[in-house]
């Protein structure tokens, strides 16, 4: 990867997913998000990010993080675009763009039920 992550204290670094099927999990964020899929020092799945600033893996044996909590939005250039490919690759939209107006999100589910958000920047 040409983008080396930065350190500091506070940063959000790792976050690890709750996937039935990690192959169909990682395949479906790599294909929607463009996430740099990978393998860890011990063999398993693994991801960095678009931009290569958070890295995380997927395990099995945990309940999805299906009900609104804690939600991690992605940030993307354009959020129709994302949203059909959201679709397209095995996830779900559970609220489309425009709730939250002025603000450009759209809320999801991966292949496993996790919800996530995504967050397109104005301008």
């Amino acid at each position: 990867m040409a983008n080396q992550p930065t350190f500091g204290n506070g940063k959000i670094c790792y976050i690890e997913i709750p996937a039935d099927d990690i192959a169909v999990s990682a395949a479906f964020f790599q294909k929607t998000f463009d996430w740099h899929i990978r393998q860890d020092n011990q063999g398993n799945a693994s991801f960095d990010d678009g931009v290569g600033q958070v890295s995380g893996m997927w395990v099995t044996g945990r309940k999805p993080q299906a009900e609104p909590g804690l939600i991690i939005s992605i940030m993307v250039d354009d959020a129709e675009a994302t949203v059909e490919a959201i679709a397209t690759n095995g996830g779900t939209i559970v609220q489309p763009i425009g709730k939250d107006f002025p603000e450009i999100t759209a809320l999801f589910t991966d292949p496993a039920g996790n919800l996530w958000s995504i967050y397109q920047h104005r301008g």
